[in-house]
């Protein structure tokens, strides 16, 4: 069999700086190839989130984007979807602890749509109507900031760990809590 000679491909190919949203201070979250910037249109990144904020505690939280918009070299993303890690879950959630999860879809003050996934682990065993009250509180919470805040802030808050605590000092006359998470944001518009 004959060897062909041709082009290789990959020389023909550009690398695209891919640049976060403004809700992460368009930190540089890598590089991608394409032939063009037609090519490189709504492809997804992957990205762990201590690679943008530069800080180690939030190695567990993976970041989705999506390429939304390309101006020569630079490629500009949204935010899809936010996700901790499903072994530092499972790390929390131990023997002798009750966990609170919840899935509340919501409409920000600025007409996003967005779906959050707390979850939020006590340090000793409650009781069934302990667990359910805390999911009804923290529902009733995350509804009434995202019709105050917007899509950014939001973000913004749980990435910075603010939208756990002030969740976590709702619900600490219902039960001693260990941890409050935000096991997933989705980002649905």
């Amino acid at each position: 069999m004959a060897f062909q000679k041709g082009v290789d491909k990959w020389k023909l190919k550009r690398w695209f700086s891919v640049y976060a949203p403004a809700a992460f201070k368009d930190a540089v979250i890598g590089e991608i190839p394409g032939n063009d910037e037609a090519s490189i249109l709504n492809r997804h990144m992957k990205v762990s989130l201590d690679v943008v904020t530069q800080n180690p505690q939030n190695t567990y939280t993976n970041l989705f984007f999506k390429i939304t918009e390309v101006d020569g070299d630079k490629a500009k993303t949204k935010l899809v979807r936010m996700e901790i890690l499903f072994s530092y879950v499972r790390s929390m959630v131990r023997k002798y602890r009750s966990i609170s999860t919840s899935v509340v879809n919501v409409k920000t003050k600025d007409n996003v749509s967005i779906t959050i996934k707390p979850i939020a682990i006590t340090a000793k065993r409650e009781t069934h109507s302990r667990l359910i009250g805390m999911r009804k509180e923290m529902n009733q919470f995350i509804e009434a900031y995202s019709k105050e805040n917007d899509a950014d802030a939001i973000v913004g808050a749980v990435i910075s760990g603010a939208f756990q605590m002030e969740i976590q000092n709702k619900l600490k006359h219902i039960a001693q809590l260990n941890k409050v998470e935000i096991r997933k944001l989705e980002v649905n518009n």
